[in-house]
C-alpha cells in the first residue's frame, strides 16, 4: 500500500489555559481556594497578598501601559493546573498522634528484638484507619523482603500480629469483623451468662447472627428470647471499627468544613454573602510594573539585553491578571448561583423545614441563571451554606419531582421523610419489606414503584427488612 498525505479541516472546541484555570477555581471550596491562592502567590513573583481595607477595589494593571510588543514566547503562557483525574486533597483537622504512632509507642513497651520491632512496625503501617489489617500476611512478607530486605514467614508475622492484637484499642489489627469482636471479648471478663452466650454466638454461629436468623439461633442454642436478647445486647456494645475508638489524631472521618456562603434571615429579609474571611486578596506588585517602565526607552524601544527579562515579567503579570480576573469571576458566578437557589427555595431557607423544599434539578437553576448545567454542577459540588438551622450541603438541596395521584408535584425529600417515618414506626419483629412500603406510600397518594422505594431506602442508609429485624 502506498503512503500518502492529505489535509483535513475540522472544527473542534478547545479550552484555553485560562478557561481551565477558571473551571478549576470554580470547583474549589473555600478551604482549598485559600490554599490555591497562597500557592499562586508563591509561584508568581508579581502577585502579593493585599491588606484588606474597607471599600478598596483591586487595581487594574494594563500591560500595554509599559510594553508595546506582544511576541510572548509560548512557554510564558504556562498556567499551573491539574488534570481532571487528579484527586483533590481534603484539608483535615490534625493534631496529636495518629493510630499507627500510638500502636508503635505501645510496641516500645513490649519485649521485642530489633528484628521483631521492625517487622511489627511494618505490620502496624498496613493497618487502615478503621483498625483492620486487610492485607494477607503473605503479601506483607513479600513487601518486607523487597523494602526492608528481611526474609520472613507468615508464621513469624502471625506471632507478631498476636502481640498487636493485645494493644489498645481493643480489636485493632483484626482481619475481619468476627475476629475483631472476639478480640474485644477476650479483653472482657466473661463473668455472666449473657457474655458467655455472646462469645459462643460470635465464635460458632457468626453467619446466622449476621443474617439475623434469630429464631433458628435460639432453637439451636436452646435459650429463651430474654437470654438471647441479653447476649445480643452484649455484642452490640462492641465496636465494629476499633480504629474509631482512638480519635487523638485527624482522620478521613473528620473533614474540616468551612461554609462557602453565609446566610442570615431577619425581619423578613435574607442577607447572603460569600465567606471569604480566610481567603487572601491579591494584587499585582507595582514594583515590577515600575521596573519594566524603567527598562522601556522614551521612544518605546527596549534594549536587547532587557528583552528577555521584560518578556518574563510581562508573562507573569499576564498570568496574575488572569488569576485575579478568575477569582472575581468565581465570586460572581457563585453569588449568582446561590442567589438563584435562595429565591427558588426561599420557603425552606426561612426555617429549614425540609417539607418545604421544592423539586429542583440542575437545569432549573441553569435556566434561571443563563449558565451551563456543568457550571451549576461545579458550583454546588462540595459547597456549603451556613444558615441559622445548620450548615447545608448545596448538592443536598437538589431533588427529583414526584407526582401524587392528584397530579401535584412534590419533592423526593417528602417521599424520603415519609419512608423514614414508616420505617421508624414499623414493628421491628416484622419489618416492612419494600413491597409493603410501596403499598403504604401508594395508599397515601404517592405513585411510586418498588424499585424507587429500594433506591430511596438505600440513599437513607436503611438496610433491607431482614437486617432491620430485632427481637
Amino acid at each position: 500500500m502506498a503512503i500518502s498525505q492529505r489535509q483535513i479541516q475540522k472544527m473542534q472546541q478547545t479550552l484555553s489555559p485560562q478557561q481551565i484555570q477558571m473551571i478549576k477555581l470554580l470547583e474549589l471550596p473555600t478551604v482549598q481556594l485559600e490554599q490555591r491562592i497562597k500557592q499562586e502567590i508563591e509561584e508568581n513573583i508579581v502577585l502579593e497578598e493585599e491588606e484588606r481595607t474597607d471599600g478598596e477595589e483591586p487595581q487594574q494593571i494594563s500591560v500595554e501601559e509599559y510594553l508595546r510588543e506582544d511576541d510572548t514566547p509560548s512557554y510564558k503562557s504556562y498556567i499551573n493546573n491539574y488534570s481532571k483525574d487528579d484527586k483533590q486533597r481534603p484539608v483535615y483537622l490534625s493534631g496529636g498522634r495518629s493510630l499507627q504512632e500510638y500502636l508503635v509507642e505501645q510496641l516500645g513497651y513490649r519485649n521485642l528484638s530489633e528484628r521483631e520491632m521492625r517487622l511489627a512496625v511494618y505490620i502496624v503501617g498496613s493497618i487502615d484507619e478503621d483498625g483492620y489489617l486487610r492485607r494477607e500476611l503473605l503479601s506483607i512478607s513479600d513487601d518486607i523482603a523487597f523494602s526492608l530486605g528481611i526474609e520472613t514467614t507468615e508464621e513469624e508475622l502471625e506471632e507478631l500480629l498476636k502481640v498487636i492484637h493485645e494493644l489498645e484499642p481493643a480489636g485493632v489489627g483484626a482481619r475481619n469483623l468476627q475476629e475483631c469482636l472476639l478480640l474485644q471479648m477476650e479483653q472482657l471478663d466473661i463473668n455472666s451468662r449473657a457474655r458467655r452466650l455472646a462469645k459462643r454466638i460470635v465464635t460458632s454461629h457468626f453467619e446466622e447472627f449476621v443474617k439475623k436468623h434469630y429464631e433458628k439461633l435460639m432453637a439451636r442454642l436452646q435459650v429463651d428470647e430474654e437470654e438471647f436478647r441479653d447476649a445480643i445486647a452484649e455484642i452490640r456494645h462492641l465496636s465494629p471499627k476499633p480504629g474509631n475508638l482512638y480519635s487523638e489524631g485527624g482522620t478521613d472521618a473528620t473533614p474540616y468544613i468551612i461554609p462557602d456562603f453565609l446566610l442570615d434571615y431577619h425581619d423578613g429579609k435574607f442577607d447572603l454573602s460569600l465567606n471569604s474571611y480566610n481567603v487572601p486578596d491579591v494584587k499585582v506588585n507595582r514594583r515590577y510594573v515600575d521596573m519594566i517602565r524603567d527598562m522601556v526607552r522614551p521612544d518605546g524601544t527596549v534594549r536587547d539585553e532587557d528583552r528577555e527579562a521584560i518578556q518574563f515579567v510581562k508573562s507573569k503579570i499576564d498570568s496574575a491578571k488572569w488569576f485575579i480576573s478568575a477569582i472575581k469571576q468565581r465570586h460572581d458566578t457563585l453569588m449568582r448561583t446561590m442567589q438563584t437557589i435562595l429565591e427558588y427555595q426561599s420557603d425552606y431557607f426561612k426555617d429549614g423545614d425540609k417539607s418545604k423544599l421544592r423539586p429542583m434539578i440542575l437545569k432549573d437553576i441553569a435556566d434561571r441563571t443563563g449558565l451551563d448545567v456543568s457550571t451549576i454542577s461545579r458550583v454546588v459540588n462540595s459547597k456549603y451554606v451556613q444558615t441559622s438551622f445548620g450548615i447545608i450541603l448545596l448538592k443536598s438541596l437538589f431533588s427529583e419531582a414526584m407526582q401524587t395521584e392528584s397530579g401535584e408535584e412534590v419533592s423526593s425529600y417528602e417521599i424520603k421523610n415519609l419512608l423514614q417515618h414508616c420505617i421508624d414506626e414499623e414493628d421491628k419483629r416484622r419489618p416492612l419489606t419494600d413491597e409493603n412500603l410501596m403499598d403504604m406510600l401508594n395508599a397515601k397518594g404517592y405513585r411510586i414503584a418498588r424499585r424507587t422505594v429500594a433506591k430511596y431506602r438505600e440513599m437513607l442508609g436503611i438496610p433491607v427488612a431482614r437486617l432491620r429485624k430485632q427481637i
